[in-house]
């Protein structure tokens, strides 16, 4: 069972029986500030719906073409405001291209919040990459860590992997009979689950053994995790952790968060401002849409991007896709605001498709999805594109 407090941002309240008082408006945010940790809870708390269910774990993403868009997204010009997004970490590579004063991470699963506060407790405890690479994976950093700033995510990629096989193998990581990760693990762990204790979110024991679970997951698997589904054989076009960290742009260029000290440190940065907030919500849901916008106007940011993934399939098979466009328009939305969404080939080539690529990335001006008035799913992922190149 979930136990929850209730927060406005900066005061504590005490509920009445039978009447909740309305939420205090969230303060204008300015340039290089850091949202105190009560307001990053009080967020949380007041957009959050009740958790959903989704047949995926969603560790990593499958989507192999997810950085075909940044070339577009670069060509925008899109930089500040808020940035909203989908499922896990591929979420902060175009956090890393768009620079927004404020992200929020929304997903049906509550999982997927807790997913997010394991990254961050890692992000924020590890000040370059291959620092990051090696706590996710549960292994302590190599000395020389600090050098690794100048490194190609190559280089930190081989290094990373030379680590894991050396720790998976060694008498202090060998991987125990149960599958777990063995005392070092344990040892590193248990800061991560320090550092998320005190960011002051309510959460159940049951939830920081979510949290380890999903931990001991990278630290097991390695570099060659891999997305799983749950009741659905895997597919073959899923790629690795590794190949989405190596993953490249329409013209070759590796451009994810963890391409470049510069693009981490974006991550890192808006992190250790609580800038990054995870939610739970529906997008076609009742609320948290609606009292997302609504802290966006108190912040006083209007929305930069939306990455949807291909959660508007789903939408229009249960007949909720009218839902989230009514939620799409209570989001205040800057002129140049776009949809960054994701196809898996179901109806055909897609016009945005890049040969390679089973997973087609699309890019849509916001102002198009929030006119509606789509006759289906195909309608809605093809109208009014915008070009890749």
């Amino acid at each position: 069972m979930i136990r929850r407090r209730a927060f406005v941002l900066g005061v504590v309240v005490v509920t009445l029986i039978g009447c909740r008082p309305p939420p205090a408006p969230v303060s204008a945010l300015e340039p290089q500030d850091t949202l105190p940790l009560a307001d990053f809870v009080a967020v949380v708390e007041r957009v959050s719906e009740s958790g959903g269910f989704f047949d995926t774990d969603n560790l990593i993403s499958n989507e192999t073409g997810y950085l075909n868009v940044m070339n577009a997204l670069a060509a925008r010009g899109l930089r500040g405001g808020a940035y909203v997004g989908v499922g896990p970490d591929q979420n902060y590579s175009y956090i890393a291209e768009l620079r927004p004063e404020v992200a929020f991470i929304t997903d049906v699963r509550r999982d997927n919040l807790l997913h997010h506060l394991l990254l961050k407790a890692l992000v924020e405890g590890a000040p370059t990459r291959i620092e990051f690479l090696a706590s996710l994976h549960g292994m302590r950093a190599p000395t020389d860590a600090a050098e690794s700033r100048g490194f190609d995510v190559e280089r930190v990629v081989a290094r990373v992997d030379s680590a894991w096989f050396e720790r998976r193998d060694g008498p202090a990581g060998r991987l125990r009979a149960d599958g777990s990760v063995g005392p070092l693990f344990d040892s590193l762990h248990a800061v991560v689950r320090a550092r998320i204790d005190g960011y002051g979110l309510d959460l159940a024991e049951e939830e920081y053994e979510t949290i380890r679970r999903f931990h001991t997951t990278f630290a097991r698997e390695g570099l060659g995790l891999r997305f799983t589904s749950h009741g659905r054989p895997p597919r073959p076009y899923y790629p690795t952790y590794r190949q989405l960290t190596l993953e490249t742009d329409v013209d070759g260029d590796r451009v994810s968060y963890l391409a470049s000290a510069e693009r981490y440190d974006v991550v890192r940065s808006l992190h250790l401002a609580n800038r990054i907030i995870p939610v739970v919500g529906d997008l076609s849901g009742p609320d948290a849409l609606r009292e997302l916008g609504a802290v966006m106007r108190e912040m006083g940011v209007e929305l930069s991007a939306f990455y949807t993934s291909n959660v508007e399939y789903y939408l229009w098979q249960a007949r909720s896709f009218e839902g989230w466009i009514d939620n799409a328009r209570a989001l205040p939305a800057g002129d140049g605001a776009v949809v960054i969404r994701s196809y898996f080939g179901n109806r055909g080539r897609h016009p945005s498709s890049v040969r390679g690529y089973y997973a087609t990335q699309i890019l849509q001006p916001w102002a198009v999805l929030a006119q509606g008035g789509f006759s289906g799913y195909w309608d809605t992922i093809t109208r009014d594109v915008l070009p890749l190149r």
